[in-house]
């Protein structure tokens, strides 16, 4: 699977793209009902993203704003969003009212997941000390030095590979306020060079004292961060745990059912799993009795078999 659709919502507002170069202006949304869409195009484009950038600046009251959707930017295949990062801080005195931003929401016929450059994205977090959701799409080049930031609540990182570093630099930030902390892992066949070890400053919970909802998925080592899970004290404040997306097998399921108590959880997310039928029983009898709604849809996890009995199993996005 690959992204196939944009951002619909984002920040609890509805998204909407402001018009291209040749659109009309004249009949927008007022500048904090929806969640502003600037974009370019990946290909051929008429207006390279700094210039729409500033377009929009030009004709919405960005004091207003309260969220920012980074779309295409030209070429984004062979460059990264340094001129984007650029544009975005010398304009942040003309954002006051600012609190989400996010970074990359192309779908796969602009550019696929894999395909989109980052570069270091921590800029914006210290220029705009009042972001309470950051979220970035595409993992290649992506860097985040540890920081800290007082009032970000929500970070999501989609990707088909987190580089390691990326994910190190995440579990280092000093972040008190964080609530939801989504990270898509990936494959190291796209960059996801992790380890279930650099996991460990999130999963004690030391800096997170907020945390409440922690996705760590779309995981090709996903059996691995379930037996890390397992034993991890942040899950005792935990509301919901998502483990999606990823090759979750039996190992990983036994070791979470082997491991503490998941019954005081909201939601269990385990959809797209390659766990067997014995297994998924024994995960609804634990949990749902107790209350927990748990998602054991299998969805598009199909595996292949090579003609020597070599088993193939796939995260939900990889390309």
């Amino acid at each position: 699977m690959t992204i196939g659709d944009h951002l619909d919502a984002f920040h609890r507002l509805p998204a909407h793209t402001f018009p291209g170069p040749d659109d009309r202006t004249d009949d927008l949304p007022e500048g904090d009902s929806v969640a502003w869409r600037v974009t370019s195009d990946v290909y051929d484009a008429d207006e390279d993203w700094t210039e729409a950038f500033a377009r929009f600046r030009a004709t919405v009251d960005t004091t207003r704003v309260r969220a920012l959707i980074v779309g295409a930017w030209q070429e984004a295949y062979d460059t990264d969003l340094s001129d984007v990062i650029e544009a975005l801080v010398a304009a942040r005195d003309g954002f006051p009212a600012l609190r989400a931003l996010f970074l990359g929401d192309m779908v796969m016929e602009e550019c696929e997941i894999s395909w989109i450059n980052q570069t270091d994205v921590t800029p914006l977090l210290a220029a705009f000390p009042d972001l309470e959701e950051f979220g970035v799409r595409g993992g290649s080049g992506l860097r985040f030095p540890a920081l800290r930031h007082t009032g970000l609540r929500t970070l999501t990182m989609e990707s088909g590979g987190l580089p390691a570093e990326a994910v190190r630099g995440v579990a280092h930030s000093d972040l008190p306020a964080l609530e939801v902390l989504d990270l898509w892992l990936g494959t190291p066949d796209y960059g996801g060079d992790s380890e279930a070890a650099d996991l460990e400053p999130i999963l004690s919970g030391a800096r997170l004292p907020r945390l409440r909802h922690l996705a760590l998925r779309n995981s090709e080592m996903q059996d691995a961060v379930a037996a890390a899970v397992a034993s991890a004290p942040v899950v005792a404040r935990l509301e919901v745990l998502d483990l999606s997306m990823g090759v979750l097998t039996d190992d990983g399921a036994a070791a979470l059912l082997a491991g503490q108590p998941l019954t005081h959880l909201k939601e269990l997310d385990l959809h797209h799993h390659y766990i067997s039928e014995p297994l998924v029983e024994r995960l609804r009898q634990t949990l749902e009795p107790a209350g927990v709604a748990v998602d054991l849809d299998r969805d598009d996890a199909d595996e292949d078999e090579d003609g020597d009995g070599t088993v193939w199993r796939y995260v939900a996005v990889g390309e």
